[in-house]
C-alpha cells in the first residue's frame, strides 16, 4: 500500500493528533482557559493572546496525500505574501477554534466544510502577531479552490512525501550581528518558500509520522 495514501496517512498521522477539541497546549506555554475566550494570559507571556485556529489541510490524491497552502496577499498588515495555512481568529459565531479553521478555510479558498475529516490538532502555539493557535489537522477530499482575493494572492499544494523527507527540512539563522541566537525552520518548494510558523507545524506533523511508524 501506498504510505501516502489517503487511508495510511489517517491510520499512522491520526493515533499521534490530540483531541481536536481539546484546549492543547505545547510544551513550553501553559494554558489555562478555553478557546472561546476572546483575550487570554499565557504564563510566560507579558502580552494577551487572541485564540486562533488553522486548517492544516491534507488533500487526498488517487497517488498521495499532499498539504493544501496559501500565499497570503502583500497589502495584508500581519505576515504580507508569507506562505501560511488557511485560518484565523475565533470569531463569536465559532464554537471553538475548530469552527474557526474551518470557517476560515470556506471563506479564504472555498473548501466546502463537507470535505473535511478532522484527524485531530496539535499543540497550540503562540505567534509573533499575538495569536494563540491551533493547527486543527484534516483530511480533504478534493475541491475546486475559490480564492478571497483580499486575503489570499494564491494557493498551492506540497506532496506529504516531500514534507516528510527530514533532507527538505532546514534551520536558519536570522539573528542580528553578535546577539542572541535566534533560528527558524524553512522548507523550500520550487520556488516557494515556507518558513516561520507554517514550517514549524509542517516540521513537527512530520516528528509524529515518525513516531506513528514506531508505533505501527
Amino acid at each position: 500500500m501506498n504510505a501516502f495514501s489517503p487511508k495510511a496517512v489517517a491510520a499512522r498521522l491520526g493515533p499521534q493528533l490530540m483531541g481536536a477539541s481539546d484546549s492543547a497546549c505545547s510544551t513550553d506555554i501553559a494554558v489555562g482557559v478555553g478557546l472561546k475566550d476572546k483575550r487570554v494570559q499565557l504564563e510566560g507571556f507579558e502580552r494577551n493572546l487572541r485564540p486562533a485556529g488553522v486548517l492544516v489541510p491534507l488533500v487526498a490524491h488517487e497517488d498521495g496525500v499532499t498539504v493544501l497552502l496559501t500565499q497570503r496577499a502583500d497589502h495584508l498588515p500581519d505576515h504580507p505574501g508569507e506562505v501560511s495555512f488557511p485560518g484565523g481568529a475565533v470569531e463569536p459565531c465559532d464554537q471553538d477554534a475548530v469552527a474557526a479553521a474551518l470557517r476560515e478555510a470556506e471563506e479564504e479558498v472555498g473548501m466546502p466544510q463537507s470535505h473535511v475529516t478532522i484527524l485531530g490538532a496539535l499543540e497550540q502555539r503562540a505567534t509573533i502577531s499575538d495569536y494563540r493557535v491551533t493547527p486543527v489537522v484534516g483530511l480533504v477530499t478534493q475541491f475546486t479552490p475559490r480564492l478571497q482575493a483580499d486575503e489570499v494572492a494564491d494557493v498551492f499544494e506540497v506532496p506529504l512525501s516531500f514534507i516528510f523527507d527530514k533532507s527538505n527540512h532546514e534551520l536558519r539563522d536570522r539573528s542580528p550581528t553578535n546577539q542572541k541566537r535566534r533560528e527558524f525552520y524553512a522548507i523550500p518548494y520550487g520556488e516557494r518558500f515556507i518558513w516561520g510558523f507554517t514550517a514549524r507545524i509542517l516540521v513537527r506533523l512530520s516528528e509524529l509520522w515518525i513516531i506513528g511508524k514506531k508505533d505501527g
